[in-house]
């Protein structure tokens, strides 16, 4: 055996050392924790500067875009000429048991007219800013003709998302992602790729430095749910396009459900976007105010910037832009932005080639064309474009529809085309028969589409596509161009998009279009009679003798009559009217002003001040007598919209006169006008009868000023009666809640309570990612008022036959508000691209 002998003092040594080395062991324990908490924050913040660099870059980026999409960017940034986008507040949802969100008598008289904003900018009725419209957590298409500003609605969001303006409130520490449908190289052929055709887009903007890094940035993005997708161009493609992006949305709501999608869309058509939870927003145009503020703005900023340049020195003495903005503002009915913006520029610069609005496109068409290119050149590469349904289309096909005219472009400078861009577009001429047009696929040159992309007329894409810098542009030299050919068939056989409306409009203002006006009357019927109200758009420019006028104006005339219909289709016979500027309109809604139908009569007293007639103001006096308290409260809006000495007196005598529902509705009216109106509310305030000043409150709580503000919270504390201080405490608290007028997702059957007890009370159930379609219906043919309107949001996302059916019941039935409801549930049913049927289909209409 092995004895082992033990040494003490090595022993004893060996114990000490390992006691010691374990005891600072332990003791260097949360040192060691925090030495790897640090190295990890370091690490962290290693990669959040990265992303911070990252996204600070984009946010940069983004902003530089936005501010550079508007009609005069090449002379100002958006932010400089800006009037802020305003939306026309939706229906509201009805939600049993809900005590209903204030509405205003503006809001309560005028028809829901969204595909007609130009009455909104008469009337006012309650609207959202964009950041209010974002306030509720729904996705939302901006919808509006082409002109009014929905690409510059898509910029001004971007900026403020951009700078983290506290004006978005939540979704200021969004990320603006901000794309043309053209940037997109779509579909895609796998769903885990949703984000590539994004980060494809990014990066040819992006500096080369972050290329590596833009994957990450849009997975982190995206999936922490911080992102803001805003989509330009939708408004602009053929439905078989459309179809493509909405299903690429949809795969983006699916992968990542917390992203805020915003798109821009057409009032007839938004194929796909209502089944997937788009709320459609109508943009507002602007009114007689901001048309001012505008002119104002423009004059100034000429004034400071443009007029100080040297070419702009050698050219003719400017004339002071007080007198120009007068001429300006002499004729300004129902003109869009662009249209005024177009009118402005010519202006200014001295080269317009007159003040119809077709001269102002045509005078613009001119200022960014390449030089000495041929007219012919342009209309017909737009004529192409609208015939082949590409607005986006790809420069190497294009080449073959201008390559008869390369040829002139490559003639010395010196030498001037059969037919320079500089001549006006605006000349008679008649269709030529016997013309075909080519459809030829060649390849790409630089010649003269490179010289259009950088004039500026064309906009290049990545992926080899290419587009006209705006969609009326294209439209206007397609309709001119559509003269020469028999081509009209060729259009009108196409599926809706704007492009075929935009091409039949402008060549309603060159040719005869009687043919064309035939077919799409014979097409048109209910519920939507969109074809005729498509027609109808092409009154204002086209010529007052043009001999298919008189058809159109019967058929409006018709629908205008029709009693049991809702009055959100009668309505926009009214607004076609109107926006016609037809003299002859004026003249029929005085007549009509005297018929025994109350809902005829509120229609025409709305087109009469719509149309500012002030041959109508003893008509209207007249009318504030009837019986129909719609009909009274009508009256004043349109005696405040002539806006004369004595049609403002009669509505201040009717403020100080009349019953208390009649002096709200003029108390409301008042806020409309800027000058006298807001005068006369501002001496209601002080003057002792109660009935007045509860109606001045009404009106104050539409004026959009500190003033207002300000006298409203004095008149809650101070006001000696209750009915004054109840009055101005409702309207704050309104205006304190605007935002819960915002579009909202709709819950899921299953997490609706009205419904869930609906149905107990029938004795059955609703199983969740089920549509509950039978209880819906179930609900709708009820007797409660209530559940029948909470029901419609729904039944619009299950739109089969019998669905339909029973809305249809609803449209017809003598509840105005259940009517009125169910046709706008409908028209958004239409809007998706279900094929609606005639009524009659079902006893109906």
């Amino acid at each position: 055996m092995f004895q082992i002998e033990i040494y003490p003092f090595s022993f004893f040594l060996g114990f000490v050392s390992a006691t010691i080395f374990w005891l600072l062991v332990t003791r260097a324990r949360p040192l060691w924790h925090e030495m790897r908490a640090n190295l990890k924050e370091q690490r962290e913040a290693a990669e959040s500067r990265k992303t911070n660099t990252v996204e600070e870059n984009h946010r940069r980026i983004t902003l530089r875009r936005a501010q550079g999409m508007h009609l005069a960017a090449q002379l100002f940034a958006l932010d400089e000429i800006l009037q802020e986008p305003m939306v026309i507040s939706p229906m509201q949802n009805v939600e049993p048991g809900i005590t209903p969100k204030f509405e205003d008598v503006i809001s309560q008289t005028l028809p829901y007219l969204p595909a007609w904003p130009e009455i909104a900018a008469v009337y006012q009725p309650q609207t959202l800013t964009l950041p209010q419209a974002l306030a509720g957590n729904a996705n939302i298409v901006i919808i509006g003709q082409p002109g009014v500003g929905k690409s510059v609605s898509l910029a001004h969001l971007a900026s403020l998302a951009a700078n983290r303006s506290e004006k978005l409130e939540a979704l200021k520490s969004h990320i603006p992602f901000l794309f043309h449908v053209a940037d997109l190289r779509l579909p895609i052929a796998d769903p885990k790729d949703a984000l590539n055709p994004l980060i494809e887009a990014a990066s040819e903007h992006a500096p080369m430095f972050d290329l590596g890094k833009l994957p990450d940035f849009f997975k982190n993005t995206f999936k922490n749910g911080n992102a803001l997708l805003l989509v330009d161009g939708f408004d602009e493609i053929p439905p078989e396009s459309q179809q493509v992006i909405s299903e690429y949305f949809k795969i983006i709501i699916q992968n990542y459900p917390q992203t805020r999608i915003i798109t821009t869309g057409a009032p007839e058509y938004l194929d796909g976007l209502i089944q997937i939870g788009f709320a459609p927003l109508a943009l507002c145009v602007w009114s007689k105010p901001q048309n001012e503020k505008f002119m104002e703005q423009w004059g100034q900023l000429w004034s400071q910037t443009v007029a100080m340049e040297a070419w702009s020195q050698t050219g003719p003495q400017q004339v002071d832009p007080l007198l120009l903005n007068v001429w300006l503002s002499a004729d300004n009915s129902h003109l869009t932005p662009l249209e005024l913006t177009l009118k402005a520029w010519g202006a200014y610069a001295g080269d317009s080639l007159g003040p119809h609005v077709l001269e102002v496109i045509a005078t613009h068409i001119r200022r960014i064309a390449p030089a000495n290119t041929p007219l012919a050149a342009l209309e017909t590469l737009g004529m192409q474009v609208m015939v082949n349904s590409q607005p986006v289309f790809d420069p190497r096909k294009a080449r073959a529809w201008v390559k008869s005219f390369e040829a002139a472009e490559e003639k010395s400078e010196g030498e001037s085309p059969e037919q320079p861009v500089e001549e006006t577009a605006r000349e008679d001429t008649k269709p030529k028969k016997g013309k075909k047009i080519e459809k030829v696929v060649a390849t790409p040159t630089s010649g003269l589409l490179g010289k259009m992309a950088a004039s500026g007329i064309l906009i290049s894409h990545p992926n080899n596509k290419m587009r006209f810098v705006h969609s009326i542009f294209a439209g206007y030299l397609a309709g001119h161009a559509l003269t020469y050919y028999n081509a009209e068939e060729s259009i009108l056989n196409q599926p809706d998009w704007s492009g075929k409306y935009l091409a039949m409009r402008y060549f309603a203002a060159y040719g005869d279009a009687s043919k064309l006006v035939q077919s799409l009357l014979e097409f048109s019927r209910l519920p939507m009679h969109r074809p005729l109200f498509a027609a109808a758009r092409w009154l204002r420019d086209a010529p007052k003798n043009a001999p298919w006028r008189g058809k159109l104006f019967g058929a409006l005339a018709a629908i205008l009559q029709t009693e049991g219909i809702p009055l959100s289709l009668r309505g926009q016979a009214m607004a076609a009217f109107a926006v016609s500027n037809d003299p002859s309109a004026a003249t029929l809604f005085r007549q009509f002003s005297t018929s025994l139908s109350f809902e005829l009569v509120q229609l025409a007293v709305l087109g009469v001040g719509a149309m500012r007639d002030s041959k109508s103001t003893r008509v209207l006096e007249n009318v504030l007598e009837a019986p129909s308290l719609s009909v009274r409260r009508a009256a004043c809006m349109a005696l405040v919209a002539i806006g004369t000495n004595e049609s403002l007196e009669i509505v201040a005598q009717t403020l100080l006169t009349g019953d208390e529902d009649i002096r709200r509705a003029a108390g409301e009216a008042l806020a409309n006008d800027s000058g006298e109106g807001y005068d006369m509310l501002r001496e209601g305030i002080s003057i002792n009868d109660i009935l007045l000043r509860r109606a001045v409150v009404y009106g104050l709580g539409r004026v959009h000023h500190p003033w207002a503000l300000e006298a409203l919270q004095t008149l809650q504390v101070e006001d000696e009666q209750w009915v004054v201080r109840n009055a101005a405490t409702e309207v704050l608290d309104a205006k304190a809640n605007v935002n819960t007028l915002a579009p909202s997702k709709l819950r899921t059957p299953s997490d609706t309570p009205w419904l869930i007890e609906f149905a107990g009370k029938n004795g059955t159930g609703i199983s969740p990612g089920v549509p509950a379609t039978d209880i819906l219906l179930l609900a709708l043919k009820g007797e409660d008022p209530e559940t029948r309107m909470a029901a419609l949001p729904f039944l619009k996302l299950t739109p089969n036959e019998g669905v339909i059916a029973q809305l249809y019941n609803a449209m017809y039935k003598d509840d105005p508000e259940l009517r009125e409801a169910a046709y706008n549930t409908i028209w958004e049913i239409g809007l998706s691209g279900v094929k609606l049927p005639h009524p009659s289909q079902y006893g109906l209409g």
